[in-house]
Order: C-alpha cells, then sequence, then structure tokens
C-alpha cells in the first residue's frame, strides 16, 4: 500500500474508532435511544462547525473506495444528513442538546443565526479546502504526485487555515462567554 493511502486508511480507522467508542459511551450513559441521538447530532456538529472534514470522511472515504464517488460529492450528501438529522432533533426532540457540553454548544450555534452562524459557514470553507486536498489524495500513489498539495501548500496553510482556525476560535470564545463557560487556557 503507498504512503498517502495507508495514512488515509489509519486516519479513517482512527475516526471510525472514535465513533464507535463515543457512540458506546453515550449508549451507556442516556440509553439506546437518547445514545443515537446524542451520537447523530455529534457527528452534524463536526459536520457543520469544524473546519476540517472528519465527521464527513467517515462515509466519505469508504465510498470513495469502493465506487470511486469524489469526496465533495460525498461531503455533500454528508451536509443533507447531517441537516436532517439536526433539524429533526431541533424541532422534535430539543431537550437531547442538553445531554453534552458539545451539544449545548450546537444547540446555541443554531439558535442565534448572528453572529454564530458564521462559524458554521467558515466551517464549511475550511472543509472545502480540506475535501479538495483529500481527495487528491486518494487519488496518487505517491507523495511527489501531490501536484496540488506542492503548488498551493503555503498558500493553503498560512492564509486560510490560520484565518479560519482565529476566526472559529474566536467566535467559540464568544460563545462561550456568553453562555457563562469558563475554560482556562493554561
Amino acid at each position: 500500500m503507498h504512503e498517502t493511502k495507508k495514512h488515509t486508511l489509519i486516519r479513517y480507522i482512527l475516526l471510525l474508532l472514535f465513533l464507535f467508542f463515543y457512540f458506546f459511551y453515550t449508549v451507556h450513559k442516556f440509553g439506546l435511544e437518547n445514545g443515537l441521538w446524542a451520537t447523530g447530532l455529534t457527528w452534524s456538529f463536526f459536520v457543520f462547525c469544524t473546519p476540517i472534514a472528519d465527521a464527513g470522511f467517515i462515509l466519505a472515504f469508504p465510498i470513495r473506495i469502493l465506487i470511486g464517488v469524489k469526496m465533495m460529492y460525498t461531503q455533500i450528501a454528508s451536509f443533507f444528513i447531517a441537516l436532517a438529522i439536526t433539524l429533526s432533533a431541533f424541532f422534535a426532540y430539543p431537550e437531547i442538546f442538553q445531554k453534552t457540553l458539545i451539544l449545548n454548544l450546537y444547540y446555541r450555534i443554531l439558535n442565534d443565526p448572528f453572529p454564530y452562524w458564521i462559524i458554521i459557514i467558515l466551517s464549511l470553507i475550511g472543509t472545502i479546502f480540506s475535501i479538495y486536498f483529500g481527495d487528491e489524495l486518494i487519488n496518487v500513489s505517491t507523495h511527489a504526485e501531490r501536484v496540488k498539495y506542492h503548488k498551493h501548500i503555503n498558500k493553503y496553510k498560512i492564509i486560510t487555515s490560520l484565518f479560519i482556525f482565529f476566526a472559529t476560535l474566536g467566535l467559540y470564545n464568544f460563545l462561550l462567554h456568553q453562555i457563562g463557560l469558563k475554560i482556562p487556557l493554561l
């Protein structure tokens, strides 16, 4: 197996293990129905509120490997699945958002469009960039063949990543301050 595909497979296995352990934890703590909702909503939170494609990657990677559909398309499908889970819970079962800190933050983001939906917009932009480069990892067999990565690495990492990271971090800090949660950084 080529090095780039090996790293991608390891990343996928680690994400899948994390999801399974989290699912078993939530089912143990909240029961089967609440555990399913908590896991699905937490996955949805990571789809919409983090600027990396790891949540969507759980679906995108096996589909890309098995049938060759580009990860950008499966990421779009992940957005719609996450949106369906989120809207169902938001309108039919809103008390589930009080089960964990992440879900409480997610509810706050969803409930207050300005300024918190900026987190979702920045996260979607970051996800698109990570999918753009992630799809290339599947297409190449060696690190030297990663033309897009080598051509744009400095622009991508320095400008986009820093902006999205600090903007998202700033908005999360503002959100945590608004709900009165103090998390010491040191």
